[in-house]
């Protein structure tokens, strides 16, 4: 056991003891102080907007920052943010925001139009190195700019017109943009608090510490312990302050998922982030039971690194994809507690179907595998497969790995990695197979399909297609219908399940513990955390009989 782990170890059995030990639990303590303890999955890469990519970076950014628009929980569209309004053209290419004179940053300063320009610029920089720039390639000469092949940044289709109106110029009608002001990605940072503390394109800088960060959303960052939790306290210069019920929210680490799960009954936590897939059923049969489970927006699979044999040759990747019994891993693995995925895009998004272009086939892909010059296995010459550290990952990948040997006779071995390692391997290409899960940001299929263009931020495969990137970032756009828009994606979709440059394992489902104290956080498909809704009952207790 790694010394990291005996910290995490000990600290999460402190937090238990600690609950049975004295007389109050923390959630006890929180009902009453109005403090809420979430558990969060994993320690966070960072805290800068325009460089995370995960969703428990995710949780934490959007709690202290705000954009032009913010997701209701409940109908999962947008509503004012910093934005108090918007303007549409009839064209649709050009749309109008109004800043909400009352939006202030956390040091009291207000949030202009003129931070959004700066922002946005410094998330498309090249310097930036911003994983998420294509999010705001819908803007005239965002691409250009973001890719080098423009070095005027005021040919970007963002400008203030004065403090409070900001004005953007779209190269298409693009009907998912509104939802975009809710991605993190797209959100203002302080420009002098981000230069103060290194270069506006520096990354990992000293600006989101404690003791530097200013902010604009409903909490304020007050202490950082690494790998035990993250403390953010109700900010009272939120324009919006009144509606905030929460006075702070505790953050965990909770990577691992016995431990939370053993948390949560102790409670000391209000909401676990997953349930180790042999306790639902032990959930599921309880009469008033904390487990919640809802559709969700998001895709399990697998990144196939192109540039590396054997991964270099299409069959191959097929032949992998097509060994892999989902319904059985569904069934018996998973607790049914997901969907068998045969697209990256979930099926009915927004009324968009993907096509299917492959199934279970052993023999098919036992030939495919022979067609490739590995007839049952001979001369294989091995694949690792890296997946970031939870139970849950490893029963996936054993069990495909035993697919894959019974069904192809290959060897392919399993390396786990902590989630900052993990992270860093799969944006610089250092792994053959790497487990991989996507999250809609938005609900459209181009959240999905914009993945995997040439060059994009979270493409992580070293695919590469002129012809898919032209259906996905040219003629989708332009289309003038849903219906042609959506048979423009369908075409796309199959070309990349034919190069298969990523294996569709299975769409999710949000699984989660929540106590029942907690209220005003909805299931949704997006499994969207709009904290400034949230409160908790202290007369709600929780029944595990």
């Amino acid at each position: 056991m790694t010394t990291r782990w005996l910290v995490v170890f000990s600290t999460v059995i402190a937090l238990v003891l600690s609950g049975c030990m004295g007389n109050e639990s923390k959630v006890a303590q929180g009902n009453r102080d109005g403090v809420l303890h979430y558990g969060n999955g994993s320690e966070p890469q960072g805290l800068d907007p325009h460089v995370v990519t995960g969703v428990p970076e995710n949780k934490i950014i959007r709690a202290l920052f705000e954009g032009l628009a913010v997701k209701n929980p409940y109908t999962l569209e947008p509503e004012p943010g910093v934005a108090e309004s918007w303007d549409i053209s009839e064209d649709g290419r050009t749309i109008i925001f109004h800043i909400n004179p009352k939006a202030t940053w956390s040091n009291g300063e207000s949030v202009t139009a003129h931070d959004y320009v700066w922002s946005w610029r410094r998330a498309l920089n090249p310097e930036m190195g911003n994983q998420y720039a294509y999010m705001l390639y819908p803007l005239i000469n965002a691409e250009e700019y973001a890719t080098g092949r423009l070095l005027d940044p005021d040919q970007v289709g963002v400008k203030a017109i004065d403090d409070r109106t900001l004005e953007v110029k779209l190269n298409a009608p693009t009907p998912y943009f509104i939802q975009l002001m809710d991605h993190y990605s797209t959100f203002a940072v302080h420009p002098e608090t981000v230069t103060a503390h290194g270069g506006a394109t520096s990354r990992f800088t000293p600006w989101t510490r404690v003791d530097n960060i200013v902010s604009n959303g409903p909490f304020i960052l007050s202490e950082w312990k690494l790998n035990r939790y993250i403390r953010v306290e109700k900010n009272p210069n939120y324009w919006n302050a009144d509606k905030v019920k929460l006075n702070a929210v505790m953050f965990y680490p909770t990577e691992n998922l016995t431990s939370e799960e053993r948390m949560f009954r102790a409670e000391q936590l209000h909401h676990t982030n997953e349930v180790p897939l042999d306790k639902i059923p032990v959930y599921q049969a309880m009469k008033r039971s904390p487990f919640v489970q809802a559709p969700y927006l998001g895709t399990y699979y697998y990144l196939l690194n192109t540039e590396r044999p054997p991964l270099t040759d299409s069959r191959i990747r097929r032949a992998l994809s097509m060994a892999v019994d989902r319904d059985t891993l569904v069934s018996t693995v998973l607790q049914n507690a997901y969907v068998p995925a045969y697209s990256i895009t979930p099926p009915d998004t927004l009324g968009y179907f993907p096509p299917i272009t492959f199934g279970y086939d052993p023999e098919q892909a036992r030939a495919l595998l022979a067609e490739a010059g590995y007839p049952n296995g001979e001369g294989w010459p091995g694949l690792e497969l890296t997946y970031n550290t939870s139970e849950n990952h490893r029963k996936v990948a054993v069990a495909i790995q035993q697919m894959w040997k019974d069904t192809l006779n290959i060897e392919v071995t399993l390396a786990n990695q902590e989630w900052k390692v993990y992270l860093d391997s799969v944006n610089q290409l250092n792994f053959q197979i790497a487990r991989r899960g996507w999250i809609g940001d938005y609900v459209d299929p181009n959240n999905f399909l914009d993945l995997f263009i040439s060059g994009g931020g979270n493409n992580n495969t070293g695919f590469r297609s002129d012809d898919y990137d032209d259906l996905i970032l040219r003629q989708a756009p332009n289309a003038t219908t849903r219906d042609a828009r959506y048979a423009l994606f369908q075409k796309a979709e199959k070309m990349l399940m034919e190069e298969m440059p990523i294996i569709p394992i299975y769409t999710y489902t949000s699984k989660h513990l929540t106590h029942p104290s907690v209220k005003g956080m909805p299931s949704n498909l997006m499994d969207s955390l709009n904290l400034r809704y949230v409160w908790l009952d202290p007369n709600e207790k929780l029944d595990l009989e």
